[in-house]
């Protein structure tokens, strides 16, 4: 899948500079072209001998080539690509490619490249989640770039925490599905819900889940990503996507979720239901906050709608894919929504399994369909996750 494409390597300088060299290794090993600039900064991390001698190509980070004076052409190395990939992208990289500033070659070919651009952060934890830094991706995802989020785990600063770049085996797996896949979803509708929903008790309580919304907000991201327009349904959660592709509406109550759904229903071609909808709500909401009493307080509560039976019922040619969180007797559950809502295809999740579930970054799944087929997999992380899922969708539409 990437024999025969051009690769531009952009290394910028960070202890996680190392792995670029597994990285280059890997895509020529796949058959890609490859040509990597480098900051100065990299040099002091990985010497440009090692990647020239990896790559089969000078290492460049300089603009002129020689006492001859010849230069490197930045605007050459733009168009000559198929792809960008900038990893580690550090801290200050990131800055320089949100804010267009170009004072090295590394930038110079950014700003050159006509092609897709992927960057692979790579930064202590508290660099990471700093508003300037999240600000920086989010615009920088803006601009169409694909971000390959860093990982958990122990960092160079010996904190431990989410700032990791991305394994090179995980960016060639990204980069041989978007030239496999790429726009496979172009000019479909998609529709995705994601995160609990809340209803209200009094003005300061409500019924409400665990659910954080990142199981949903990674498919959301992958599907965009395929080209598809997606419509995020999303309840009150803490996550965001910069994706041009994905429209966000937020919603509070598991009634404003069903009537965003079913708005936009009729027009989408696949519907993604993920969102942790609440099954009841207060009978009444209290106009005021509810005082505290010395006697027990009883709460009458009603069904909250069914959203996936409602657009089960109502479904012509669109692939439903629905979600289920059991405790016990888990696939013969799932089976029993997966025909009652009409899904398609539904995701089984079990909260007896170590690391699945709401509030994790990784889960574990299973998938089955309508014709009684059973795939499980292993734990892995969400992003990961979404990819597995989307692939079972593209099967499902281009059957």
């Amino acid at each position: 899948m990437l024999q025969g494409k051009k690769i531009v390597l952009g290394i910028s300088g960070s202890i996680a500079a190392y792995k670029s060299a597994v990285l280059t290794r890997l895509l020529v090993k796949a058959g890609a072209e490859v040509k990597v600039v480098m900051t100065d900064s990299a040099k002091t991390f990985i010497t440009p001998l090692t990647l020239s001698t990896l790559s089969k190509n000078p290492a460049l980070s300089e603009f002129i080539k020689d006492e001859s004076g010849q230069w490197n052409n930045h605007v050459d190395l733009g168009l000559w690509a198929d792809a960008m990939i900038i990893a580690p992208a550090s801290a200050n990289t990131i800055a320089k490619m949100a804010s267009g500033r170009c004072d090295n070659l590394l930038m110079a070919v950014y700003l050159s490249a006509r092609c897709p651009v992927f960057l692979a952060p790579a930064m202590d934890l508290d660099m990471l989640q700093h508003d300037a830094t999240k600000e920086n991706l989010k615009k920088i995802a803006s601009f169409g770039n694909r971000i390959l989020d860093p990982a958990f785990g122990e960092l160079a600063s010996g904190l431990v925490g989410t700032g990791r770049m991305a394994e090179p085996e995980e960016i060639i797996a990204e980069l041989e599905e978007f030239f496999t896949n790429n726009n496979a979803l172009k000019g479909k509708n998609v529709l995705v819900t994601a995160g609990p929903t809340y209803e209200a008790i009094d003005p300061v309580r409500f019924i409400g889940n665990h659910s954080t919304g990142k199981m949903g907000y990674a498919i959301a991201e992958r599907l965009a990503n395929l080209g598809a327009h997606v419509t995020l349904v999303s309840g009150p959660t803490a996550m965001h996507t910069s994706n041009p592709q994905v429209s966000v509406k937020k919603v509070m109550s598991a009634e404003e979720m069903y009537e965003a759904c079913v708005a936009v229903f009729p027009q989408t071609d696949i519907a993604v239901l993920a969102a942790a909808v609440a099954d009841y709500r207060p009978t009444v909401k209290a106009d005021q906050k509810i005082k505290k009493k010395d006697e027990n307080l009883t709460i009458e509560l009603t069904k909250t709608r069914d959203i996936a039976a409602s657009l089960g019922k109502i479904k012509q040619k669109q692939v439903v894919v629905g979600f289920a969180l059991e405790t016990e007797h888990e696939q013969d559950n799932a089976l029993k929504k997966l025909e009652s809502k009409n899904f398609d295809l539904i995701v089984l999740n079990s909260l007896n399994d170590a690391g699945a579930g709401f509030g994790h970054d990784t889960n574990k799944i299973t998938m089955i369909d309508r014709s009684g087929s059973v795939k499980k997999f292993d734990l892995k992380s969400k992003k990961e996750v979404a990819r597995d899922i989307v692939s079972a969708i593209l099967e499902k539409v281009h059957a």
